[in-house]
């Protein structure tokens, strides 16, 4: 399948596990990918030792394992699961998109750090309130979709898991509602109590860290996404697309706050300073700003490039190749409003009038703007 590749990319091939990891220690490489079912060392158990020794290599599983307990175990040691048949193009298409991803984190220790994660922490609340549902008898799949959607890790796992072919679902999947409902309830309860797919953040390492701002942040930007979008008469799928995108724009400051705490604590003491935003803060420590770390997880994890890109540009539209009215823009016009509504009429939150004239929509801000604010009024504060 990769040997019209061969001039490309530097291929090496491993018939089991144990050789695998042997050349694996002998020279560097960007990607690996794995069958399921292997003699000695199976599949989840290499990608493990890959994760645990060398974890910014991306890690996809390509089998036709149709085996429940198997494909359970991969789905925290994997990044994607490509399902057997597949094409050419889907595996090559896999492997570049992954290889493009090398360039947006520049420093190694960031790529390790993110790679290597398989889960965003959860809201406490909502982790034991899934919980507590998953092991009444008398829950429903509808209260299990309304936990998941109100939290950004629960949501971000689960579009991963329904992305990917981890459950061989060969169709786009936007909404963790949806998603819950094709999984089904016995599959969640498998995922969430056995292999503990999602986590519970700990307070006591974010370092005065405000997590719940975040959270109520991006679930009014969200909203407003998909109102703008709504208003634009996009299709469905995009709709569906921008709110999820909105919800997850700024999963980077929890993978940073949790991950990175006393430097990140310090990087936003240097933001809340005045001298510089703290976008600009997070550039000169590490070399990256938070879009960027969350738009390089969710790309590693198989997240629809469209919710992809808007998070990785949300703060600026204008450097994005592709130039036109869509999840970017709903993302970031939802952002900037968000934050004038709470924050006041700041010019730092001003939408960028050069960029909305550009794509010709300049005029329609207004009209996006007084919806977005109807609908705070109508559904409480910041509409969350």
């Amino acid at each position: 399948m990769m040997r019209s590749m061969r001039h490309t990319w530097e291929i090496s091939t491993a018939s089991s596990g144990p050789e695998a990891l042997g050349i694996l220690g002998r020279e560097p490489f960007d990607v690996v990918v794995t069958d399921m079912r292997m003699p000695g060392m199976d599949g989840a158990q290499l990608l493990a030792e890959v994760k645990k020794r060398y974890p910014e290599i991306v890690r996809i599983v390509l089998s036709g394992q149709s085996d429940r307990e198997m494909i359970l175990k991969s789905v925290r040691p994997a990044h994607q699961y490509l399902a057997k048949p597949c094409s050419d193009e889907i595996l090559k298409s896999a492997i570049e998109r992954s290889c493009r991803l090398k360039d947006l984190l520049a420093k190694k220790c960031l790529k390790q750090l993110v790679s290597r994660i398989d889960s965003i922490p959860s809201l406490p609340d909502l982790y034991l309130e899934i919980l507590e549902e998953l092991e009444s008898p008398y829950t429903s799949i509808h209260k299990i979709g309304s936990i998941i959607s109100q939290d950004i890790g629960m949501t971000a796992k689960i579009l991963q898991l329904v992305n990917s072919a981890f459950f061989g679902f060969r169709r786009h999947i936007s909404g963790p509602t949806e998603a819950v409902e094709l999984l089904g309830l016995e599959t969640i309860k498998a995922l969430v109590l056995s292999l503990q797919i999602f986590c519970q953040l700990d307070p006591a390492r974010l370092n005065k860290f405000n997590l719940e701002r975040i959270w109520l942040h991006s679930l009014a930007t969200g909203k407003f996404a998909k109102i703008i979008a709504t208003a634009e008469k996009l299709d469905r799928v995009t709709v569906n697309d921008a709110f999820m995108a909105g919800m997850l724009h700024d999963a980077g400051k929890i993978i940073l706050a949790v991950n990175l705490p006393k430097v990140y604590q310090e990087t936003i003491k240097s933001a809340q300073s005045g001298e510089v935003s703290l976008v600009a803060a997070e550039r000169q420590t590490f070399g990256v700003t938070h879009a960027e770390v969350g738009a390089y997880l969710f790309a590693l994890w198989g997240l629809p490039f469209p919710i992809v890109e808007a998070v990785a540009f949300h703060h600026a539209p204008q450097s994005c190749p592709q130039q036109e009215l869509g999840i970017l823009t709903a993302v970031y016009v939802g952002n900037s409003l968000e934050k004038l509504l709470h924050e006041g009429e700041g010019a730092d939150w001003q939408p960028d009038q050069s960029y909305l004239s550009e794509l010709n929509v300049l005029h329609k801000l207004p009209v996006w703007q007084a919806l977005c604010h109807q609908s705070v009024a109508e559904g409480g504060e910041h509409g969350a």
